[in-house]
């Protein structure tokens, strides 16, 4: 009876199960997106991919974005709306109406949308009526930006809406952009948080799993993390050989992402500014649900065109094919199932964070404030506020032939040359497109030869 009665005061060891309780609200904050959430009011003052061009045809496209049901369309004109679901009048599907040449029209009673809400037609009703209705009543709808393939949306307030950002990785020269949706069934913010987690890389990645992309991933190598608000940088400083490899994984706030090449870059071979494999959003569909929504980018400063397949995009997402079976995705999982692995809502107070995850604790800690601030009517920083467009990023790989010294601290080495590629970045920040770019490489070439 002693013994039974200590074990059960001691505290969590082995076998501790039974002792171990673990909290089961998630951080609503954070999470949660909804219409009038702090965190949906928040994502509602940007622009987010809702829906690849290439789905939307003849017939309404029925989508969830920010937990409400859209319906996304194009007249017969070309212009494209983003709508709620259910029109104003009786409340029928608007997946059903039929696209017009002036807007969308109700299956139910014939009621006509402009793509701004606005009705153009109420048949059937006293001419009087008819106007009456046209001045008081409104379908919401949302404006829509379509650009190389993807559907952008604005659903926040208007007199907020920011301009469309255009990156920098938008307009590389040479740099062949193709369109692609990534679903995820879990929370968005566990999705986003890998970009600020370079080491995961180096296992799930490439030890783990499988080398999904390079061995050399597997290496690894010294970690920086840097708040340039809106962005949030993570830099993994690797030795290969003779080479220092510099990779640097990037998010833009509040859900914009982007990293090095995936199957270009090895560090066996000098890069010079290499940029993303990818240019991707982390959409919440709702609080369970999420999309990424990305450009696979192929040409000399990306991925080879080889990988430009439905097979390479989903390599590239996610480092592994999407429809595979549970045994093939136990022994080989990749993103989707660490991500989802979690739970539809990752528990933060059941995390234990170590050093490796500051990126992670800052970034979250930056977006509760952000949060914080548009609940206060402050307005929400945007990427087009650093600057003339194209917004400048920072997503790269450059390697750099910087051989190890016999009696150098090669850890403390890598450090410093991580911090100096990267300053090499910030101090190109006031130019803009090729200009940027030449100064870049330019000053990584110098930092080459000087040694470091």
């Amino acid at each position: 009876m002693n013994d039974v009665a200590t074990t059960a005061r001691r505290p969590a060891g082995a076998f501790s199960g039974y002792h171990i309780k673990s909290e089961t609200r998630p951080d609503d904050e954070v999470t949660r997106v909804g219409p009038g959430t702090p965190g949906g009011e928040y994502l509602r003052r940007f622009w987010h991919p809702v829906a690849l061009t290439e789905r939307v045809g003849e017939l309404p496209l029925a989508i969830r974005v920010l937990g409400e049901d859209l319906v996304l369309f194009r007249d017969r004109a070309g212009r494209y709306g983003l709508v709620h679901k259910n029109c104003p009048h009786r409340l029928a599907s608007l997946e059903y109406a039929k696209c017009e040449s002036d807007g969308l029209r109700c299956c139910y009673h014939g009621w006509l949308f402009d793509i701004d809400g606005t009705i153009l037609d109420v048949p059937g009703q006293p001419a009087a009526i008819a106007d009456r209705i046209k001045r008081n009543v409104r379908l919401g709808a949302y404006p829509v930006q379509e650009y190389k393939g993807l559907i952008f949306a604005y659903m926040g307030p208007p007199e907020e809406m920011p301009s469309f950002p255009i990156y920098d990785a938008f307009v590389i020269s040479g740099m062949e952009m193709v369109p692609y949706e990534a679903p995820f069934g879990c929370n968005w913010l566990q999705v986003l948080d890998a970009i600020l987690d370079p080491l995961h890389t180096s296992f799930l990645h490439a030890r783990i799993s499988r080398a999904q992309f390079s061995e050399e991933l597997g290496e690894l190598g010294e970690l920086d993390f840097q708040d340039r608000m809106p962005y949030m940088l993570g830099t993994n400083t690797r030795r290969v050989g003779d080479n220092v490899w510099v990779r640097v994984n990037e998010m833009v706030f509040p859900n914009f992402t982007q990293a090095g090449a995936l199957f270009a870059c090895d560090g066996t071979k000098p890069r010079y500014f290499g940029r993303s494999a990818f240019v991707r959003w982390v959409v919440p569909i709702d609080d369970t649900t999420t999309v990424a929504y990305a450009w696979g980018c192929f040409g000399d400063r990306a991925d080879p065109p080889e990988w430009n397949t439905q097979e390479g995009l989903q390599l590239i997402e996610q480092g592994e094919l999407f429809d595979r079976t549970y045994e093939v995705r136990q022994r080989f999982p990749g993103d989707l199932e660490a991500v989802e692995g979690m739970g539809a809502i990752t528990i933060h107070k059941n995390e234990h964070l170590v050093p490796s995850d500051r990126g992670i604790a800052l970034m979250r800690r930056v977006l509760r404030q952000q949060i914080r601030d548009v609940q206060n009517g402050i307005k929400a920083k945007q990427p087009v506020d650093t600057g003339p467009m194209p917004v400048n990023t920072y997503g790269s790989d450059t390697v750099l032939k910087l051989p190890p010294v016999p009696g150098r601290d090669d850890a403390a080495f890598l450090r410093e040359v991580g911090i100096k590629v990267m300053n090499i970045f910030y101090e190109a920040d006031h130019l803009r497109g090729d200009e940027r770019d030449n100064q870049v490489i330019e000053r990584l070439k110098a930092l080459e030869a000087a040694g470091g």
